[in-house]
């Protein structure tokens, strides 16, 4: 029988980066377009959001079509972080240890910026595998590219694989390679690429998801 393999976005995922990390890392990367493309901040802040909208990450945007390092704008951009921004939760690690089979992280941050969170929240332990933006040669999701390299480094197929994650665009690449989706929202309605929704990890305690080690039900099942 094949083992399930567990792929866990890290923020907004694994813990709640919303509430003290993206805003002042947003306002980092918006200061580091000003002082590297000399805009004023409004137009720093469009910029960064649009290369968002369309590349999923605003790094993309600014290496396709201004040529900046990716590893100057991920250091400058992620030295911010205080253990104190980090909500922990206690359960997390039991529910984590309690999964069937490899668990590995797939995030869009860099290496230094996840293994610290993880760290804090005192999970890293509990993972293979921490497959960074580096990892992916800076494919970030949701590029299928990134996905592919990730399932190279596993050596696992698509459909052996469960992704956690808050982003749709991410889902979306997960669902047409053949993985099981799961999405982190509150919102009540899904889209038909996501098999299931969960308000918060913890809630995967409750959701029937860990039974069995390949089927995830769909909603109403």
């Amino acid at each position: 029988m094949t083992r399930r393999v567990w792929i866990f976005d890290l923020d907004d995922t694994l813990h709640n980066a919303s509430a003290h990390i993206f805003p002042v890392m947003n306002r980092a990367m918006t200061q580091y377009i000003q002082d590297h493309l000399q805009l004023d901040e409004p137009a720093a802040c469009a910029l960064r959001q649009h290369y968002w909208q369309v590349y999923g990450a605003t790094l993309k945007g600014l290496m396709r079509h201004h040529g900046v390092n990716p590893h100057h704008f991920l250091a400058e951009t992620h030295a911010f972080l205080t253990d104190e921004m980090v909500h922990t939760t206690k359960q997390l690690r039991q529910l984590l240890q309690q999964l069937p089979g490899r668990k590995c992280v797939f995030t869009n941050a860099p290496r230094h910026y996840a293994l610290r969170v993880l760290q804090v929240l005192g999970i890293e332990d509990c993972f293979s595998l921490v497959f960074s933006v580096e990892s992916s040669g800076f494919h970030a999701k949701p590029s299928v590219r990134g996905f592919q390299l990730l399932l190279r480094q596993l050596k696992c197929r698509a459909a052996d694989c469960t992704l956690f994650e808050d982003s749709l665009p991410a889902l979306m690449t997960a669902k047409r390679l053949g993985m099981r989706t799961v999405w982190i929202s509150r919102k009540l309605r899904k889209p038909n690429f996501v098999q299931y929704r969960l308000a918060h990890m913890l809630a995967l305690t409750h959701s029937g998801l860990k039974k069995g080690p390949l089927y995830i039900p769909a909603a109403g099942e």
